[in-house]
């Protein structure tokens, strides 16, 4: 093998993407042990392995510039991997994915993550999907948890059917996160995102279970996403 094929397959977000994909091509029953393995190797990545500046070495934003950027780093029909860069004070506001398993593993910076799980009853089984998000719905729902992550706490995890909704905010400067979702967001496949807005009940910075009620909003106009190029090392699937 030549020098660079080989440090390409040894490089950490190398074998994160390979173990992502054995993980999430395999029915979601029998995957623990694999999870559990993805989890442990997601836990590991660090700025530095994505070839990441540091926070204060990155020239101020310019005016006008997008509060959040997303690095593609790559996806199949079984999952996608990026990382998210938040300028601080930034928000990604709170959105869904149905029907999605996600690590969220912090890399720099400090962000709060608040996760919520709609209470609704789903749609009965052969029941057609809504065509379209249902702006203005009200979705009675359950705050799970309100959490700090910074780069060495262990990855934020969802599923489909807990922590399925998630805020997440930048504290105290810029920050950056990996993101694995399984599989990826497919709006002709009912894995669209949707945003929400808490009506009453909760304030974010709540660590305990509490009832709310969230509202079904348009993506806010304050909200909106930019792209770089990922500076890290290639990842081939």
């Amino acid at each position: 093998m030549k020098p660079r094929e080989s440090s390409i397959m040894s490089s950490l977000v190398q074998r994160i993407a390979r173990q992502a994909l054995v993980t999430f091509r395999q029915p979601p029953h029998s995957f623990p042990e694999e999870h559990s393995q993805l989890l442990g190797l997601l836990s590991q990545v660090r700025a530095a392995d994505l070839r990441l500046a540091p926070p204060g070495s990155r020239p101020p934003p310019p005016r006008g510039a997008p509060p959040v950027t997303y690095m593609h780093i790559c996806e199949t029909d079984h999952f996608s991997m990026g990382v998210f860069l938040l300028q601080s004070g930034a928000c990604i506001p709170l959105h869904d994915h149905p029907g999605m398993h996600g690590l969220l593993k912090v890399v720099y910076g400090k962000l709060r993550v608040s996760c919520f799980d709609k209470l609704d009853r789903g749609p009965e089984p052969g029941a057609p999907r809504p065509s379209r998000p249902q702006v203005g719905a009200l979705r009675r729902s359950v705050l799970r948890s309100s959490a700090e992550y910074a780069d060495d706490s262990q990855p934020c995890v969802l599923a489909p059917d807990r922590d399925n909704l998630h805020q997440i905010d930048a504290l105290d400067g810029p920050a950056a996160f990996v993101d694995v979702l399984a599989p990826p967001y497919d709006p002709d496949d009912g894995r669209d995102c949707h945003y929400f807005r808490v009506l009453q009940g909760a304030e974010l910075r709540e660590s305990h279970e509490r009832e709310v009620w969230l509202m079904e909003i348009a993506q806010p106009l304050s909200f909106w996403c930019g792209t770089e190029p990922y500076p890290g090392p290639e990842v081939r699937l």
